[in-house]
């Protein structure tokens, strides 16, 4: 039987897990009885947001000139946190199928995950979708992507997912195209795993893709990059449900269950091999992802009052997460005004969004969540270097030479008629403008360069509501680059309150400064003295808000006599408060530190 591997890729919304639905009805895999929409998504947060956010890997048969194939597909997720699960996915694959909405066109994550798939040498078939729309341009559309991609037009499939129409000619194209699998370049096994998930009651399930050689039940394996070695309970398949099978042979994907206990175990990227006739190399497994936002989580009763057991179970929730999703990190972290939490390291904003949900429906814990952050590089004056994730970290900085922070490269697709607002926006954003390319008579492609730390908060937003959600982006990260940025600490009456500090550049430090100021003056109570809220880079302060005294009236029961007796009261009132200033100690609601959390522009 001739094997077909594939992924589907996209952008956001332009109909990957329909498509998918669509084969399996077409190749019998499911019926109407037992499918359903978005068949392959199977996390709840996956079904209500229509997202996807794993991937997932099935196998179905079809039958093509008389001759039968098994096609091997991975539907990916399109959102630009989440690329670094399609080049996993596209790893284990010989073409791809790539998707484009005949009514909106390409897209930046099309180019993104076009591009991803040619530096893999895959073959692509471009398929232009959603044709049974009013709207619905699929030459106009096919052109796009020649003129984007260089695929030729003509060899664009026109499909409707929705309704089935095109969906033969596609599953003959894809087994006419896509190439056979390589040849074996070994007699030993070798199996990368592509992804991993954990069972409550099998363990940690891993996917795998045979290279070279054939893995059966019973075998004993050995991970080649952590040395850990186990025995093959079961081996399988999703059709898209698990089929048990002998053996997976070479050519093939599927699933190996080996009584693995935790996902450390496992490392996504490795080489699986038999124990006792091991490979010699390796295969090129993955970069590990890189996290670049980053955040803290703290249980939200926090210290005042707060119970042992808050941070415990919110520490389950995350370790239990983290086994199935090892693409954040997390340690521990302790706050004076919210007690004990996490720092926690996400690929992107919708990444932590995602993170945060899951920790609060699936671990059953509410969250405090802070402002996110970057990472930064901090060069010394000894010549060395170290990476902070929090402002709080930054060292002294008089052993500071230059503060660098992660740029990006941004490409944003968007109308012509936009094109003066959004370089406004960039260039608002300290965006330095690269270039400017043409798609077709109405949209155009900006691309710009722009320090992460400015697009994290509301850029994408922003753009959205600009162009009247028509525009898209796609960024990757290029490299740090120093730039003349500070570590602005927050004072309450005096004291640094470090949930508060922040990095930002020295330009827009007092704006924002004045911004944290006006909204904590708001949040804290009066109290019996007068409070000065101040913001401050080193020893200046650039910014104050004060908190008036409550006044008590304390000559109240003077009626009549001297008013010397008066004054008496006055200056021993005088006395006391300003012994209360210097030993009183101001108390700051948890609500203050979650309105300055809130995503202040």
């Amino acid at each position: 039987m001739k094997v077909r591997n594939f992924s589907i890729i996209a952008h956001i919304d332009h109909g990957k897990s329909t498509l998918a639905d669509r084969l399996l009805h077409a190749t019998k895999a499911v019926d109407h009885r037992t499918g359903k929409d978005q068949m392959l998504d199977s996390m709840d947060l996956e079904r209500e947001r229509g997202i996807t956010i794993k991937s997932s890997a099935v196998t179905v048969q079809h039958v093509y000139k008389g001759e039968p194939y098994q096609l091997n597909f991975i539907d990916t997720p399109g959102h630009v946190d989440f690329t670094y699960e399609v080049s996993r996915a596209l790893t284990a694959c010989e073409g791809a199928v790539l998707v484009v909405d005949s009514t909106q066109g390409v897209q930046a994550q099309t180019v993104a995950n076009a591009y991803l798939a040619v530096e893999n040498d895959l073959e692509l078939i471009p398929v232009v979708n959603k044709i049974d729309l009013p709207a619905a341009d699929p030459d106009g559309v096919a052109m796009e992507v020649e003129q984007v991609l260089g695929l030729p037009a003509e060899d664009s499939i026109y499909v409707s997912a929705k309704s089935g129409k095109g969906i033969p000619e596609l599953l003959d194209a894809i087994c006419e195209k896509l190439p056979d699998p390589p040849p074996p370049s070994t007699d030993r096994l070798r199996a990368l795993i592509f992804d991993s998930n954990y069972d409550d009651y099998r363990g940690v399930v891993v996917f795998v893709r045979v290279f070279d050689g054939a893995i059966s039940v019973g075998d004993k394996i050995r991970m080649m990059g952590t040395g850990r070695t186990f025995s093959v309970t079961e081996l399988g398949r999703y059709t898209p449900f698990p089929e048990k099978l002998k053996k997976i042979e070479q050519g093939e994907v599927g699933y190996i269950v080996a009584s693995i206990k935790s996902l450390g175990d496992v490392r996504v990227g490795d080489t699986v091999t038999l124990e006792y006739e091991p490979a010699e190399i390796a295969l090129p497994g993955y970069e590990e992802p890189k996290q670049m936002v980053f955040c803290d989580f703290y249980p939200a009763t926090g210290s005042e009052g707060g119970k042992r057991s808050d941070f415990e179970s919110l520490r389950e929730a995350v370790e239990k997460l983290h086994i199935n999703d090892a693409s954040f990190t997390f340690e521990v972290q302790h706050s004076e005004a919210l007690g004990f939490g996490f720092r926690c390291g996400f690929l992107g904003l919708l990444h932590m969004d995602i993170v945060q949900e899951r920790l609060e429906r699936e671990g059953g814990v509410d969250i405090v969540q802070t402002a996110p952050t970057v990472s930064y590089l901090i060069d010394l004056n000894d010549d060395t270097t170290v990476e902070i994730h929090n402002p709080a970290d930054l060292p002294d900085m008089s052993r500071v030479r230059a503060i660098r922070e992660p740029m990006v490269k941004i490409e944003i697709i968007c109308p012509e008629e936009n094109i003066g607002d959004l370089m406004k926006l960039a260039e608002g954003r300290r965006g330095i403008f690269k270039g400017q390319r043409f798609i077709s008579d109405t949209r155009q492609i900006l691309d710009y360069e722009l320090p992460l730390a400015e697009i994290i908060y509301d850029f994408y937003d922003k753009l959205k509501s600009i162009t009247r959600g028509y525009g898209t982006m796609d960024y990757e990260i290029i490299g740090y680059v120093p730039e003349n940025l500070a570590k602005v600490d927050i004072l309450i009456n005096g004291a640094p309150v470090e949930a508060l500090s922040l990095i930002c550049h020295r330009s827009s430090a007092e704006i924002r400064s004045r911004a944290i100021l006006a909204k904590l003056r708001k949040q804290i109570d009066r109290h019996q003295f007068e409070i000065p809220l101040q913001a401050a880079i080193g020893g200046k302060i650039i910014a104050r808000e004060t908190i008036k005294a409550l006044r008590k009236n304390v000559t109240a029961k003077c009626y009549g006599g001297d008013i010397t007796r008066k004054r008496k009261l006055l200056e021993k009132q005088k006395e006391g408060k300003k012994r209360m200033k210097n030993v009183g100690s101001v108390n700051i609601p948890q609500e203050a530190f979650m309105a300055v959390l809130e995503q202040e522009e």
